[in-house]
């Protein structure tokens, strides 16, 4: 009887970190799509996470709350059209530095690296931390990163195609004070592996940021067979 070595192959994993509206999320998609592979943005496990907290009248600062709203979150939870609120948005990084929220979320993010639904190929995972905590072993490592004005700017136009009446310097102050909470935190804290490839979109747009990250998995993929 022979052996089914697509069933037996490990999966091939690409973690991409890096801080809000660096440009993370637009990468991951366009290469799992390039790539054929599975795709988790974990950073809606903490927005369904805030989410489930939010909506139960609880604090995103409590630990215990958080953490009981951690172990309810599921697949079902992430396709919720609440997560993309800016109240969600500044809660999931509150709930996001309770080491208890981490460790109940990290199970279902190494599970999708390990087994990607609907791609036997593999799976790219964008957040703070997968290439530092969630996939240390990852086949290839990205830290996208950017000028914290230009992310400010590139959110601000997020909000406002969306219909929101946002404010430069709000969004501004807003970031700067999600990065010290992502960089600053006990657990898990944003920053690039000492491995990862960073790739800096400051003056970059999503094609060449795009073309840049291909031609690093590309080179490991035909490593990998």
């Amino acid at each position: 009887m022979g052996v089914d070595r697509t069933a037996s192959r490990r999966s091939f994993v690409v973690a991409i970190d890096g801080p809000a509206a660096s440009g993370k999320g637009t990468l991951a998609r366009r290469l799992a799509e390039r790539f054929g592979l599975a795709h988790l943005d974990t950073g809606t496990l903490y927005r369904a996470t805030a989410l489930v907290v939010l909506d139960g009248g609880g604090d995103p600062a409590d630990p215990a709350a958080a953490a009981a709203a951690a172990r309810r979150v599921d697949a079902r939870a992430l396709a919720d059209p609440g997560l993309r609120g800016e109240a969600v948005a500044r809660a999931s990084s509150v709930v996001a530095a309770h080491p208890q929220v981490r460790r109940a979320l990290l199970e279902f993010q190494r599970a999708f690296a390990a087994a990607p639904p609907g791609s036997p190929r593999g799976a790219v995972l964008d957040g703070r931390d997968v290439g530092t905590a969630v996939c240390p072993n990852a086949d290839v490592k990205l830290f996208v990163t950017a000028n914290v004005d230009v992310r400010a700017r590139r959110r601000l136009d997020e909000l406002r195609a969306g219909g929101a009446a946002a404010i430069y310097e709000t969004v501004l102050q807003e970031l700067r004070e999600r990065d010290a909470r992502d960089a600053g935190r006990r657990a898990a804290p944003l920053m690039a592996a000492p491995d990862a490839i960073v790739i800096d979109t400051t003056a970059l747009d999503p094609d060449a940021v795009l073309a840049a990250a291909c031609e690093v998995v590309a080179h490991a993929l035909a490593g990998s067979r």
